[in-house]
């Protein structure tokens, strides 16, 4: 008998113009917690898949409990034991909890020569693995009525209902609260005494620390080593990841902010339990941080701003002049831009090539008598941008989908900066992003701030608010609770502001 429940060998995978996995290895043990880091790119989803079965490895072998298997396809997988939450969910927000928990595996009942789907056994199993994970939903509830980190918590429920022997959790605490964190921490020392293996993916040092007792790090698709996780430090795993040491987490501060460029006065929302009376003011060459904590409508107010959500007031101001801004186009046709929070719903045409995404909301300035698109020009545009952006692709034809988290972030900065935007609103920049790319996207931030541009940054990062803003704005349940000169911001006191509510 084997120690390992699941052993990965000789693991090689390869698209076109990228070997993403050269030769990786992977060994669990039952009841452990295995860390699997490496930066944007460097392989760790890529490999899960090939263990989940949605990719199929060129070269490889896979074990369970010693003896080789063949997995061709993610039913297969959770036949097998294997379960896996995604980064990325993939919900029907449609259909029920139980129906989702249960989605192509539903308990059937015969009725004569028919068989139907036993919706009574399937709504009590859910309520039941709804328990044991300790999450008081109603299974009968539509999914789509859920946050997004309550749908996390399904898709956890879902890998459960498998009785799988190995889950595997891809940045699983990506949308969570500190509260729901917690949460799932339970949930895995629940599953940990069960003997379950669980690979954990995550950029988060501090959770990495916390939870994992082994750490196995890849590198540009490569084994890099496994470690003990007691006694690792964040500088060492850090330092395994880039193959080099990073001394300064963020750029030093060059900007030099001057005039006021952008304002924005008593904004409200249409939705009472929205934004009411927010005003800001943005200078050039100024980078503003957004701090608060989950519901204090940061990203519906910017929302608002940039023309998405309806509004019963407000005004903005650029360089002193008024814009009407009805809907996203007037923003952008007024040099303002927003990055998206979530990537793949809002940000991405996953379809669509790295070059169709950089130049979609810049065609109209490539056009040739007024109808034909300049497809010499656009060309260049993108290669400058990839160039600018250091951005790490074959080609500009590859589809973006295939790019890594980090990559695919620096074409949707780029998509904008190829409008040369005065203001650019960043949502959440450094998201599920690994801790190298982190730090090309803060030196694009402050290169950009160099250059005059006015940056409006929410984050939910603490450290990388301090790190990079020049000043922040805090709010607080819909209301602008308070400035902080960035010099003089530390977490007591954004958290201090962040918490007042009205009484």
């Amino acid at each position: 008998m084997s120690e390992f429940v699941l052993e990965m060998k000789d693991v090689y995978k390869a698209f076109p113009g990228v070997i993403a996995l050269n030769h990786v290895k992977l060994q669990l043990k039952p009841g452990t917690v295995h860390a699997l880091m490496g930066e944007n790119g460097a392989g760790k989803s890529t490999l899960m898949k090939c263990m989940f079965g949605i990719y199929k490895m060129d070269e490889g072998e896979i074990f369970i409990d010693g003896e080789k298997v063949e997995i061709h396809n993610p039913l297969e997988a959770l036949s097998k034991g294997i379960a896996m939450v995604h980064q990325e969910l993939q919900p029907i927000p449609a259909r029920t909890i139980g129906e989702n928990i249960y989605l192509g595996r539903y308990p059937l009942k015969s009725i004569g020569p028919i068989k139907l789907v036993d919706h009574e056994k399937m709504y009590a199993d859910a309520e039941a693995v709804l328990k044991e994970v300790k999450l008081d939903f109603d299974p009968r509830k539509k999914l789509g009525e859920l946050s997004v980190s309550q749908m996390q918590s399904v898709e956890i429920a879902k890998a459960v209902s498998a009785n799988c022997r190995v889950l595997i959790l891809d940045e699983p605490t990506s949308s969570l609260t500190q509260n729901e964190v917690e949460a799932l921490f339970s949930i895995v020392e629940d599953l940990k005494a069960k003997g379950v293996a669980i690979v954990y993916i995550s950029h988060k040092m501090d959770e990495i620390l916390r939870i994992s007792d082994e750490v196995t790090i890849m590198r540009d698709g490569t084994y890099i080593g496994t470690w003990d996780a007691k006694g690792l430090t964040t500088d060492f795993i850090i330092t395994k990841m880039v193959g080099r040491e990073l001394t300064n987490l963020y750029p030093p501060r060059e900007n030099v902010p001057g005039d006021i460029n952008f304002e924005v006065h008593d904004f409200t929302s249409i939705n009472p339990k929205s934004f009411r009376h927010c005003s800001m003011i943005v200078r050039k060459g100024e980078i503003l941080g957004v701090a608060g904590l989950v519901g204090a409508q940061r990203t519906e107010l910017m929302e608002g701003i940039f023309g998405i959500r309806s509004t019963t007031s407000g005004r903005v101001f650029l360089r002193g002049k008024e814009l009407k801004i009805n809907r996203p186009k007037d923003a952008i046709d007024n040099g303002v831009a927003m990055l998206t929070e979530d990537r793949r719903a809002s940000g991405i045409m996953g379809v669509l090539s790295i070059a169709d995404n950089i130049s979609i909301a810049s065609l109209n300035h490539y056009l040739d008598y007024g109808f034909k698109l300049n497809n010499k020009k656009i060309e260049e545009l993108v290669q400058d941008n990839i160039k600018q952006m250091n951005t790490k692709t074959p080609s500009s034809k590859t589809p973006i989908q295939s790019l890594s988290g980090g990559n695919q972030q620096k074409v949707l900065i780029g998509r904008w900066l190829a409008n040369d935007p005065e203001v650019l609103i960043l949502d959440e920049p450094t998201r599920g992003i690994d801790v190298g790319a982190k730090y090309e996207i803060y030196c694009i931030i402050a290169d950009l701030a160099k250059q005059g541009k006015s940056i409006i940054m929410i984050s939910s990062e603490m450290g990388e608010l301090i790190g990079m803003s020049d000043r922040i704005m805090v709010m607080c349940d819909g209301r602008v609770t308070g400035f902080i000169e960035g010099n003089e911001a530390t977490q007591e006191n954004i958290m201090e502001l962040a918490t007042q509510f009205e009484a």
